[in-house]
């Protein structure tokens, strides 16, 4: 009888741990309009994630449905009112300032680059987001990298001086100080208009999202220096959510996101920054009629000059928002990878 009653709590200890995941999950995906969420975060929690947790249903809806601004969303994630978020890192850095050490203005100049900075910098990202949104990272995947739209003639960063720009971002903002601009803030949908009346100069997004949403018919010069960095959409699941998936159900989690978005999200992402490149400046383009931009090609001086402004203007700025802990992580990791000291 003993056995019998040792043999049955062991049976429902093991069936709990194999079938531990949660009945329901409240999905956020990124923005709609975009091929991440439609190509890959839609048919992965529509469809995808059945497969392998067949007894979990998930309600999926998009940032632009859940209408809430900047870290809002994330803030929502933090107390369990979603379960899982996609978001652009940028959004929430006013949360979480050890966030804005992944992506700095001009820090990665290639999609290679950008790779081998995420890699390093998620074990902190990873700490950061349970430590500020008790959370867990799931994914790290880019937007195109955001670049360059002016109004007029720019070949190089010296033609900024004194320009209005419509900025991303905190970090992006002293990065333009730093070059003798000014940040402007002000929503993505005004932009096309500001640039038609001259209210701002020049504005800066990804190529593709820029020509999809008309910035390409106002402006005339494409500069493709990521001084938005790369916009990257960072994936995180609530971590009492989290722990309530076993130990193999968390790895087949992983397992399953990496494969079915963040590997070919990144394969999507270069080569829409590079079509992004294309529609705008009046070649062939796999997304309708091509604008007429001018592609000014990105100078090596002006990529020394970007490097001398990060480290001069913008990363002295960071080390004061976070923890010496944080700067001496940046250092170990992404400092490794672009030879950079933080300090």
């Amino acid at each position: 009888m003993k056995k019998s009653l040792l043999g049955g709590m062991a049976l429902l200890l093991l069936t709990s741990s194999v079938y531990a995941a949660p009945e329901k999950l409240r999905v956020v995906g990124s923005w709609s309009s975009l091929s991440l969420y439609k190509e890959y975060e839609k048919p992965y929690w529509k469809k995808e994630f059945n497969k392998e947790f067949a007894d979990t249903k998930v309600r999926l809806s998009s940032l632009g449905q859940v209408k809430l601004k900047g870290a809002a969303v994330y803030r929502q994630l933090s107390k369990g009112v979603f379960d899982v978020v996609s978001t652009v890192g940028g959004y929430v850095v006013s949360d979480s300032q050890a966030i804005a050490g992944l992506d700095f203005p001009a820090l990665a100049n290639d999609i290679q680059t950008a790779r081998k900075i995420v890699e390093a910098y998620k074990p902190t990202l990873d700490n950061a987001l349970k430590n500020d949104f008790n959370s867990k990272l799931l994914s790290v995947v880019p937007y195109p990298s955001q670049v360059l739209f002016c109004k007029d003639k720019v070949t190089s960063l010296a033609y900024l001086k004194g320009k209005k720009i419509r900025a991303s971002g905190w970090t992006v903002a002293e990065f333009l100080d730093g070059i003798g601009a000014t940040g402007i803030t002000m929503s993505y949908s005004e932009v096309p208009q500001a640039l038609q009346r001259g209210v701002v100069d020049c504005a800066v997004t990804g190529g593709l999202s820029g020509y999809s949403s008309g910035w390409g018919e106002v402006a005339d010069y494409l500069y493709p220096l990521p001084i938005g960095g790369w916009a990257y959409v960072v994936t995180a699941m609530n971590l009492d959510t989290w722990n309530k998936f076993s130990k193999d159900e968390q790895s087949k989690l992983l397992s399953s996101i990496d494969s079915k978005i963040t590997v070919p999200a990144w394969k999507k992402t270069d080569y829409e920054t590079s079509e992004g490149e294309k529609c705008l400046t009046g070649q062939e383009c796999s997304y309708g009629k091509a604008n007429n931009m001018t592609l000014e090609p990105v100078k090596d001086y002006d990529k020394r000059i970007a490097r001398k402004i990060l480290v001069r203007n913008v990363i002295p700025k960071w080390v004061k928002k976070v923890s010496p802990e944080v700067v001496s992580q940046w250092n170990a990791s992404i400092g490794k990878v672009v030879d950079i000291v933080a300090k």
